[in-house]
């Protein structure tokens, strides 16, 4: 038996060590980091506004509910889909996805898991009124604007929408001018400061079988004062008259997030400008 030097007997425990080692690394299984826990519908997650969060979306997956949604929406790709949830108190909701390190896009929706319908999508960032009572689920997607991947650092936002005041009012009476034949129909409004208003006014007065028409708009500031507006209406044709308007005003007041619409018909009485 030769002698073993104690030299010689070290090394060959460091040789044995480093192959044990070297084999329990190439046997060892390559870790992969999975897809998110929210990454279908069944688990969406829960959220409530001023919720924010950065999630790897990298091995996040798609299926038919994606697509579901997707088919009333048009985005050109749904692929590492992330679902969210969210409780209406009644006022406005934002999720903003702009942050992200990739295109990113998301759809509303409301009803039950297998029966949703899309309230509202787009890219970047989605503002809707949230119904007190009514749960809405939140899909992220990579809409592939990019070009490339699948996912990526995912930064998502749920913020307090805010939703503009708008209360306008048309008056029971107007005026005619019987040279020119126009047609002028006031009001007044209010609306939320920093919104902008706009109202559209058609009216309509019955002539013989006929009928004489005019459009016309108004735009104004919101400083939550109330304001007069009015409109001059030029006849298409022939010309209006003492009588009765049939006034269709339809006002919006445009904020950042949402806007609030309102819709007043009614019949204006037309007469003659008092002569100074």
């Amino acid at each position: 038996m030769p002698h073993i030097t104690r030299t010689l007997l070290a090394t060959r425990v460091r040789g044995l060590l480093l192959a044990l080692a070297l084999l329990g690394l190439s046997a060892a299984p390559a870790l992969a980091a999975g897809a998110p826990a929210n990454d279908t519908l069944a688990s969406a997650k829960l959220v409530t506004l001023g919720f924010s969060e950065s999630l790897d979306t990298t091995q996040a997956t798609a299926d038919a509910d994606d697509a579901q949604l997707n088919a009333d929406c048009g985005a050109p790709a749904t692929d590492a889909t992330v679902w969210y949830a969210i409780d209406g108190t009644g006022g406005g909701i934002k999720v903003d996805v702009s942050a992200s390190n990739y295109s990113a896009g998301v759809i509303v929706a409301v009803g039950t898991p297998g029966s949703l319908t899309t309230l509202t999508c787009a890219p970047l960032s989605v503002a809707f009124r949230a119904e007190a009572g009514t749960r809405y689920y939140v899909l992220i997607f990579d809409d592939q604007g990019d070009g490339s991947g699948n996912g990526g650092a995912l930064s998502i936002q749920f913020q307090q929408a805010l939703v503009p005041d708008l209360d306008f009012s048309v008056n029971q009476y107007g005026s005619f001018d019987s040279r020119s034949g126009a047609a002028t129909v006031r009001g007044s409004y209010t609306c939320s400061a920093g919104a902008n208003f706009i109202i559209f006014v058609d009216g309509v007065q019955k002539v013989g079988r006929g009928a004489v028409t005019g459009f016309e708009v108004f735009e104004g500031v919101c400083d939550n004062t109330l304001h007069p507006w009015s409109v001059v209406l030029i006849p298409d044709f022939g010309k209006f008259a003492g009588g009765q308007l049939q006034v269709n005003a339809f006002g919006i007041a445009f904020g950042d997030d949402l806007n609030t619409e309102q819709e007043i018909t009614q019949t204006v009485k037309l007469r003659a400008p008092k002569r100074k």
